[in-house]
């Protein structure tokens, strides 16, 4: 286990950060020195993939800002200062191993940004305290927790988005169909006209011939391109409908293996 007490250099000078005892999904951090109030850490998912809880995120205050909001009056602020803050950052490792962080924005309690001197404070702070809970030996059991808190809001989103991205394939889908029509439609209807002008050479065929922005030969070419396009969209449009179906699997499959009774474990006699 690492230590119960970091001691976090910053822009603000030297902030200290108190573990509290772990909850089933957190641990808050007690702040003093330089800043006072708390920071919570709990466990959440990559940010390229919607089952990997592989990531932890820090927020400032004493709860889960993506579940609920803190009272102003418990938000972290400076020592010397009087405004309370808000944000949050995301810490995880790529795909060879190194970690990486994304920090979401800081605001004061009114919404104001803050200076950067602050702004590099908070994110010191909210760091440290990620980086403390990714090194901890109970880290497992915090994702474990994580996922099973979030599993069910994450299915309704993932289900969501397979729908959507089903639906949006199939509108391109029709839409490259009618691009194809409107092109064979309208080389036939130049070649009309061209068959005219050969015929009967006129000044009036030969402006319907020219390539110009709304013309009939510059149609032909938008449709030309607009088909493989939207082909192109679809594709792209299913792929993420696929990816989706994936992910959701995984997060029941892995809510599957959490109900399932544990191998030689029988019942407990006195259980109903």
């Amino acid at each position: 286990m690492t230590s119960d007490s970091l001691t976090v250099a910053t822009p603000a000078g030297t902030v200290h950060a108190t573990v509290g005892p772990r909850s089933r999904d957190a641990v808050v951090f007690e702040l003093g020195g330089a800043m006072r109030g708390s920071v919570h850490v709990t466990g959440t998912h990559h940010p390229h993939h919607w089952d990997w809880f592989t990531a932890v995120r820090a927020c400032l205050g004493p709860v889960n800002a993506y579940q609920t909001t803190a009272p102003d009056d418990a938000l972290p602020r400076l020592t010397r200062g009087s405004s309370g803050y808000r944000g949050s950052l995301k810490l995880y490792t790529d795909v060879v191993g190194r970690p990486e962080v994304s920090v979401y924005p800081m605001e004061t309690a009114a919404g104001h940004e803050p200076s950067q001197k602050t702004a590099a404070t908070l994110t010191a702070v909210l760091r440290a305290c990620a980086e403390h809970v990714m090194q901890r030996e109970d880290l497992p059991a915090i994702l474990t927790a994580s996922r099973q808190r979030d599993t069910p809001a994450l299915l309704r989103f993932l289900d969501w988005s397979v729908t959507h991205h089903q639906a949006e394939a199939a509108r391109l889908e029709a839409e490259a169909r009618a691009a194809h029509s409107a092109r064979r439609a309208a080389v036939a209807a130049w070649w009309t006209v061209a068959r005219w002008f050969t015929a009967s050479p006129h000044p009036v065929l030969l402006v319907m011939l020219a390539d110009y922005p709304g013309s009939l030969s510059r149609h032909v070419s938008v449709m030309e391109w607009l088909a493989p396009y939207c082909l192109t969209a679809a594709s792209r449009e299913h792929d993420q409908a696929r990816r989706a179906e994936t992910e959701a699997a995984c997060l029941r499959n892995a809510q599957i293996r959490q109900r399932a009774p544990r191998p030689g474990l029988g019942r407990h006699p006195l259980t109903r």
